[in-house]
């Protein structure tokens, strides 16, 4: 089932949780609302599922007005962050306790309610714990039997609020691949809400990045993480250096090449480097600008080139199989990304001057109003 969300609005006092939200989502598409905390991704959730009224704008399903649609009525099941399975039920009593609670002309037959309780348990590979007790399973364990609970009831839409915040890293990784291989098989609507952004960039189909009640980008983890539409979502998913700067022209500013003066950053034909090496078309002389470049996109260097930055070694981690290297350049720290094979190379010494050589940047212009917008895109 499609849900569509029209110019959603909701207020806490003068708080704007949500500010004209506009989000449509396919039929079977698994999505991930991403944003820190306050943005009011769990706000636009409980609005979908009916848990929360909207001041303003609309939620349909399948085409048809949900918005003052009781909770009940939307056919939406919900996984909340801390299980909220009854303790004093064994796993299969919980897995079974929506069916039972139907109106009695709803209700399926006890032999029914026993087969599906028990093919959806086999689903989350947890048949084998049917008789026993909440406080008798591990956290990974509760947050399948959870899931299962919210899937008995054969929902149109499935939410999940934070669904693995409560639990350790590795039982994280391991259930979020285990949910979208099952997104996969029952094929439901699905929306998640994370903060975690490797999570909504390994599990879903399409990442929604919130901010301040409003949706800063849309789009397949690909295109969110490779190409961020704002400063926000740059920083927001993955590490990244920033780089203060003036825009002269066609050129960005960013730091002192060997040679003296100040590395430009241009936007040649087909974004070919000029002798600054980094494309950033402009619209206008002078705005302070920002340059940002993800850790993995710097080369460290040796020799002086054109469009490097020198710098000093400030620290070297080894971090399972890649290399942290942390420079000084002027006034600004900068991290570096290495494999292990490419820093073994490099035979890397604190304190010592090298060149930065960076692959990928993207500019964004710092108006005088000092809201920031997209200015270029690197090479």
């Amino acid at each position: 089932m499609s849900i569509e969300i029209r110019d959603i609005g909701k207020r806490f006092g003068d708080f704007v949780a949500l500010d004209g939200i506009n989000l449509t989502i396919p039929t079977g598409e698994l999505v991930a609302l991403l944003g820190p905390s306050g943005c009011g991704k769990t706000t636009l959730l409980r609005i979908i599922a009916g848990m929360e009224s909207a001041d303003t704008g609309q939620v349909l399903f399948a085409g048809e007005e949900a918005t003052h649609l009781h909770v009940r009525e939307r056919q939406v099941g919900f996984v909340f962050q801390h299980y909220a399975l009854f303790r004093h039920m064994t796993v299969f009593e919980n897995v079974a306790f929506g069916l039972r609670v139907k109106p009695r002309r709803e209700r399926p037959a006890e032999a029914e309610i026993r087969r599906r309780v028990m093919e959806l348990l086999g689903l989350v590979q947890l048949d084998w714990l049917a008789d026993r007790y909440p406080t008798q399973l591990s956290g990974g364990q509760r947050q399948r039997i959870a899931l299962a609970r919210a899937l008995a009831v054969e929902p149109k839409v499935l939410l999940l609020d934070e669904p693995f915040g409560a639990l350790d890293t590795q039982v994280r990784k391991e259930l979020r691949r285990w949910l979208r291989r099952l997104h996969d098989e029952v094929h439901i609507s699905s929306v998640f809400v994370t903060h975690d952004q490797e999570e909504a960039l390994e599990v879903a189909d399409r990442v929604v990045v919130m901010n301040r009640g409003r949706i800063e980008q849309i789009g397949t983890p690909d295109e969110v993480y490779s190409n961020p539409a704002s400063p926000f979502v740059y920083r927001f998913l993955g590490d990244v250096n920033v780089f203060h700067s003036r825009l002269q022209g066609v050129w960005a500013e960013i730091g002192r090449p060997p040679s003296g003066g100040a590395a430009a950053a241009s936007a040649g034909s087909g974004g070919a480097a000029a002798e600054g090496g980094i494309a950033a078309p402009v619209a206008t002389d002078d705005d302070a600008a920002l340059a940002f470049v993800r850790p993995h996109d710097i080369d460290i260097v040796r020799a002086p080139q054109a469009g490097a930055l020198q710098a000093t070694i400030q620290d070297v981690h080894a971090i399972g199989p890649s290399v942290r290297v942390e420079l000084a350049h002027e006034s600004e720290l900068i991290e570096v990304e290495l494999t292990r094979e490419r820093a073994e190379i490099l035979a890397l010494r604190k304190g010592e001057q090298v060149w930065l050589s960076p692959r990928q940047v993207r500019v964004f212009a710092v108006p005088s109003g000092g809201e920031e917008f997209v200015s270029g895109s690197g090479i």
